[in-house]
């Protein structure tokens, strides 16, 4: 394993109390199986041959990425809601990942610069406030061909009908879903960063029931 990253000074209540009560813990577990039979073969692909070490995880929720994380892995998860803090401690514990749970925006990551191999999200940056900042806190802290690893929620081709439900639906599905924007492009804002390479899929969470807001895209950048 890779020698534990020296994280920088951050203040722990930054984040604010947390934001809802956390879901019983069988339930958690239901919402993460159902969430990664959607995104389970767009993970399989993004997440390929993730390196064992140190990894960075935007937006770590309940621990959902867990079984695409290599033996051996040391896991600075990002999550602001603390109320999920217990839950994904005790998933990475069973799951015998080491994890340092960081419960600060993905915008101002505690980290030193270019110290990581590894960056992955998924279904995070329709949710952070501002994505621009916290991709550029990923280019940041990614050493020279380090890799962002990421499956997405984005928004669907502009003028398209799921495109037009999107944008009618942006304030009462962010209410339900935890501030979710269904209707962002975030793959112009990864192709903005200025990666050295960028390797994005675009289509359909699969299985997903929720038609107006299943578009998504997968794939990793090099820095």
């Amino acid at each position: 394993m890779a020698a534990p990253l020296t994280l920088l000074p951050y203040d722990e209540d930054a984040s604010g109390p947390a934001r809802r009560p956390a879901a019983p813990a069988r339930l958690l577990d239901l919402a993460i199986r159902a969430m990664n039979h959607c995104t389970g073969p767009h993970k399989d692909q993004a997440f390929a041959d993730l390196a064992a070490g140190n990894v960075v995880e935007l937006g770590a929720g309940g621990g959902s990425n867990l079984p695409w994380l290599p033996a051996g892995t040391r896991l600075y998860a990002v999550e602001p809601n603390r109320a999920l803090h217990a839950s994904l401690r005790a998933r990475c514990d069973r799951a015998g990942i080491e994890a340092v749970v960081l419960p600060v925006s993905a915008e101002r990551l505690p980290l030193p610069d270019a110290c990581v191999d590894e960056v992955i999200c998924s279904l995070a940056l329709c949710t952070i406030p501002d994505a621009e900042a916290a991709l550029a806190e990923v280019a940041r802290v990614l050493r020279p061909s380090g890799q962002f690893r990421f499956v997405e929620h984005v928004a669907a081709p502009a003028g398209s009908l799921r495109g037009r439900a999107q944008g009618a639906l942006r304030r009462p599905w962010g209410a339900i879903a935890g501030g979710c924007d269904p209707h962002r492009d975030t793959l112009a804002r990864i192709e903005a960063v200025g990666f050295a390479e960028v390797h994005a899929v675009r289509g359909l969470l699969r299985h997903s029931p929720a038609w107006p807001v299943n578009t998504a895209v997968w794939g990793w950048a090099v820095r």
